[in-house]
């Protein structure tokens, strides 16, 4: 019986090692390591294009400003869901 079974295994005994699952690529599409500089320009162009935009539409800056409050909003609560 125990000849029948050796038949059976096969003859790399590492065959755990070989079964692990595969990982997920990375995603590159997100940019994850975005400096300093770049937030604090984002920044400045987002208050510069609603500055203005005030100029010409007090009504229009003010949905502009809920519409990205809560664009910020959303995008933080799905990330963290």
């Amino acid at each position: 019986m125990s000849l029948f079974t050796q038949k059976l295994l096969p003859k790399n005994n590492n065959f755990q090692k070989n079964s692990t699952e595969p990982t997920d690529p990375p995603n590159t599409l997100i940019n994850r390591n975005w400096q300093k500089e770049d937030y604090i320009g984002l920044s400045i162009l987002l208050f510069s294009l609603i500055a203005a935009i005030s100029f010409f539409s007090r009504r229009f800056e003010y949905a502009l400003i809920f519409a990205l409050t809560l664009s910020i909003i959303l995008i933080a609560f799905f990330l963290t869901v």
